[in-house]
């Protein structure tokens, strides 16, 4: 008889399902299209005579979280996501590409997002621009908040967005995401060894998405670093829903299939023309724009 289950982690075609009612793991494969599952995934799976078990079906998501590979195809990272926060660092070189190619991917979940600034206590080495690109972003309407685990300054806050639902942590390597986990989850440890010791894998956690429950409520995904991030393929109406700040424009240009590149009476250019859409993040739009058009 099927039960239901949760995917907190996978590793190659295996994966680990916590069961819904006595939240025991159990190490999984997957029948034909559940071989598909991704941690966050709500799944039914059944134990088999062996002693593992068989994931037979992924339920309805919610939402679903990827990125292209090189090679053309797509890789999913999680699902079931409510609160997608993007990791930025005080004290480092900040690509701010990278966080409006996240920013447009939770917009298209959709998810709610948060740009979480750690390393609040190095903010006097940032680099002169650092602090207003920072208010840009709120003046957008995104919810900024910024922490420190050394000092614990904002940590509160940070517990508290993560309290209910599922968050997920994104961000480039180095931004200190592997630090938020250490604080957020002070057993961090013993949970990585005992999934390690359902899987088999050794620390294999480490490198792939993983959800942890949080002992003050809510559930986290920790997610890889990456250096590089960029939505899959998205259609021109989806990378405009991706930046909030074109919504009062839309529909106001002269063609209705404008891309504003380089239209007559574009709306959206004359918006950046005016100061009231920022050049930076136009231009971002326009790079977006140009890889999707050559997926």
């Amino acid at each position: 008889m099927s039960r239901r289950g949760r995917i907190i982690t996978r590793f190659g075609a295996e994966m680990l399902v916590e069961d819904e009612h006595d939240h025991d793991l159990h190490r999984c494969t997957g029948r034909r299209r559940a071989a598909e599952a991704v941690c966050g995934d709500f799944v039914h799976w059944e134990p088999t005579a062996h002693g593992n078990g068989v994931v037979l079906k992924i339920l309805p998501r919610r939402n679903l979280l990827t990125r292209p590979t090189p090679h053309g195809g797509e890789k999913r990272i999680a699902a079931n996501i409510d609160l997608a926060t993007v990791v930025i660092a005080h004290g480092m070189k900040t690509n701010w590409d990278m966080l409006d190619h996240y920013l447009v991917a939770v917009h298209n979940l959709p998810a709610e997002a948060l740009i979480l600034c750690n390393k609040a206590d190095l903010a006097a080495s940032d680099a002169p621009d650092f602090a207003a690109t920072l208010e840009e972003y709120r003046h957008i309407g995104y919810r900024v908040l910024e922490c420190s685990v050394t000092t614990g300054q904002g940590m509160d806050g940070v517990t508290q967005s993560f309290g209910q639902g599922t968050a997920i942590l994104l961000g480039q390597s180095g931004v200190g995401k592997s630090s938020l986990v250490k604080y957020l989850l002070p057993d961090l440890d013993i949970r990585i060894g005992d999934l390690s010791a359902h899987s088999g894998e050794g620390q294999h956690t480490t490198s792939v998405a993983t959800l942890y429950h949080l002992p003050t409520g809510g559930d986290l995904i920790d997610s890889p670093g990456v250096r590089d991030f960029r939505p899959g393929h998205l259609d021109r109406a989806a990378l405009e829903h991706g930046f909030p700040e074109f919504a009062p424009y839309l529909g106001q240009c002269r063609f209705n299939d404008c891309t504003h590149r380089s239209e007559p009476g574009c709306a959206i250019r004359e918006a950046v023309r005016h100061g009231d859409i920022l050049e930076r993040r136009y231009r971002s739009y326009l790079r977006l724009l140009e890889a999707s058009t050559a997926l």
